[in-house]
């Protein structure tokens, strides 16, 4: 979670924006429908044998788990939810899988199944608790083990599940400030994450029973996390950033507090992620993004046969989401900017791909625009990095623009498939992605840049995105408009507020309207981080007047644009009241208001109704407002 980038600034976008005289014709109107709409097949996954798929299809606009045996055409329903998608499944074992659906807001259930849909099972009858699945136990049959927190405390204790009986007793009772816990290879709870809100401190165990450790203690701005044990359980992969900037993939020896060796880092960005082989008990690759997806291969084996993966799919992100437990059979899916992609079935015995299912086949990707990477400098010397789509068809000159900030703000944007971005491009918008400072995987300096500087510095960053776009002639100045989820719905609030000569309109879609009420109202979820969120935000008493100043709130006489406002009765990151104060303010200063409330949506629009309805009011208020197109 760091950020800093680049010594050798271009401005760099190299499509000919400026030059392009022959195009192709315009595309047709796609309908916002096919957009929003769930995926006819996602999540794929295989059985531990690799003699069954499974995967996630929508009945009744709600997720399901369907089975396939391999080599046959037909495919079962096997769960029945009608209330709520299932959100998350994995194969518990090659006869039963295990399920996760929301309950309540803030809560989840586990639930198993057999894979023919009979025996279903909850796993924790238990009310108000949220659960994570933290070791499957392979190896250990009958048995997992579960990560539990009642009462919506954020805090999880360990325990292990017994899949046929029900029991679950406890194993590790979280003592208030384990934020997470790790197992080793033989499936010991040997290493506890703590957190008091701005320190962590890695704690870690010789075994599985006994007192835990303390092994080193970091501020929050650095951080060694460590990924999974080595394969002898004496040492661990771990990410990073300790003496450096950009995190790193190292192997490390908690015993002693010592570094053994780095791995591989890279110059520019972050590395996080690392690939290993259950079978064969190594390290395969890891992978980092610079302004798409690259691979590091530490295996001729492997190399080899992702090598393989990307001359066959060229032009697309390859990655391997499921594999059967001896890795001779894989799922492989693949992804670019304008597509969603398909699945793919690979047999390594007979070197056979079988197409399973493009994730979206009503999309034609021919009809999509190209998402190209851009970097731009700030006003203070930053290199910012981001992504610009042009619409097919169109001149990259004059044309209406939509600025699409990344919400978080401790995230960032990468290139691939972004509905948003399809759907905005196709009604004749060029969109522009920025990750301003605090975005994350650009090194800790880039990061702590945006620290305390909500609407201020990182605002700057976004603006001066606005500026590049019309320096460069590819905005029509009088047809720029804002649009932001969370984050970047305080941002797009911000920007009408801080800089209105920049837009026309402006849509918040769950964004925060108030820095102060938020900060002194943090969801029960983050109160172990309370301290750090004061620290990159602000304090609500020592910077009580700065986060006033820059809290949309209490600036709504300063907006004369058009504002679409929109937001769940349900979510729990930002307190309801808190969007009810805002719209009384913009209607008390007369401003040009839509208005979208769902009494049943939290967060952000889970329902495919309610997103499609959002994406239909979204076209027209942008078409009356920036003169896009519209299928209207």
């Amino acid at each position: 979670m760091k950020s800093t980038l680049v010594k050798t600034i271009a401005l760099f976008i190299t499509l000919g924006i400026s030059s392009c005289t022959v195009q192709d014709p315009e595309t047709s109107i796609i309908p916002v429908k096919d957009f929003f709409r769930n995926p006819e097949k996602s999540n794929y996954q295989l059985s531990p044998n690799g003699e069954y798929l499974s995967f996630l299809a929508p009945n009744q606009n709600r997720l399901n788990i369907f089975i396939q045996k391999i080599g046959e055409a037909k495919a079962v329903q096997i769960t029945n939810s009608e209330d709520r998608d299932i959100f998350k499944y994995l194969w518990a074992n090659d006869d039963k899988l295990l399920y996760l659906k929301y309950s309540g807001e803030k809560g989840s259930k586990l639930y198993m199944i057999h894979k023919d849909g009979s025996e279903v099972k909850d796993l924790t009858p238990v009310e108000n608790t949220s659960v994570r699945i933290l070791d499957l136990m392979a190896d250990v049959p009958g048995e997992i083990l579960i990560e539990m927190s009642s009462g919506g405390t954020g805090l999880y204790d360990v325990y292990n599940l017994n899949l046929e009986s029900g029991e679950i007793i406890l194993k590790e009772k979280n003592p208030g400030n384990i934020t997470m816990w790790k197992t080793d290879h033989d499936h010991n709870v040997r290493i506890a994450i703590s957190n008091d809100g701005v320190n962590q401190v890695v704690l870690f165990r010789e075994g599985d029973t006994g007192q835990f450790k303390k092994v080193i203690s970091t501020n929050f701005r650095e951080h060694l996390e460590p990924l999974i044990f080595t394969f002898d359980n004496k040492y661990v992969y771990a990410s990073s950033n300790l003496g450096r900037d950009k995190s790193a993939i190292v192997k490390y020896d908690l015993q002693n507090n010592k570094e053994l060796e780095c791995i591989f880092e890279h110059p520019e960005v972050d590395v996080y992620n690392l690939m290993y082989s259950p079978k064969e008990n190594k390290i395969g690759a890891v992978t980092y993004t610079t302004w798409k997806m690259e691979y590091e291969f530490f295996d001729e084996g492997w190399e080899k046969f992702f090598t393989s993966l990307f001359k066959k799919f060229e032009g697309y992100e390859v990655t391997v989401p499921s594999r059967s437990k001896d890795e001779t059979k894989y799922l492989v899916r693949t992804t670019s900017d304008k597509s969603m992609g398909a699945y793919y079935y690979y047999d390594t015995n007979t070197d056979e791909f079988e197409k399973l299912a493009d994730v979206s086949p009503w999309i034609d990707e021919n009809d999509l625009s190209e998402m190209k990477p851009i970097r731009y400098k700030s006003r203070d010397g930053l290199t910012i990095h981001g992504y610009l789509t042009i619409p097919k068809g169109k001149e990259s000159k004059n044309l209406p623009t939509i600025i699409l900030p990344h919400g978080g703000p401790w995230l960032r944007d990468k290139w691939g498939y972004n509905q948003e971005v399809q759907f905005l491009a196709n009604r004749g918008y060029a969109v522009l992605q920025m990750n301003y400072r605090g975005s994350v995987g650009y090194g800790s300096k880039f990061w702590e840049a945006g620290f305390k500087e909500w609407g201020q510095k990182m605002q700057n960053d976004v603006s001066d995105g606005v500026e590049w776009l019309i320096s460069q002639g590819i905005a029509d100045r009088e047809r720029i408009g804002i649009f932001g989820y969370s984050f970047g719905g305080y941002i797009a609030l911000a920007g009408l507020v801080y800089t209105p000569e920049y837009y026309k309109c402006g849509v918040s879609y769950s964004g925060l309207p108030d820095i102060k009420s938020f900060i002194g109202s943090i969801p029960v979820s983050w109160r172990p981080f309370k301290e750090m969120i004061y620290e990159m935000v602000g304090h609500p008493k020592k910077d009580s007047e700065m986060l006033e100043t820059y809290s949309p709130v209490n600036h709504a006489d300063r907006i004369v644009a058009p504002v679409f406002y929109a937001y769940g009765k349900q979510d729990n990151m930002i307190d309801v009241s808190l969007n009810q104060e805002y719209v009384n303010s913009l209607k008390a200063n007369d401003v040009d208001l839509t208005l979208m409330v769902k009494e049943d949506e939290g967060h952000f629009f889970a329902n495919e109704e309610n997103r499609l309805e959002f994406f239909n009011k979204l076209e027209i208020f942008l078409d009356k407002n920036l003169n896009g197109r519209t299928s209207k």
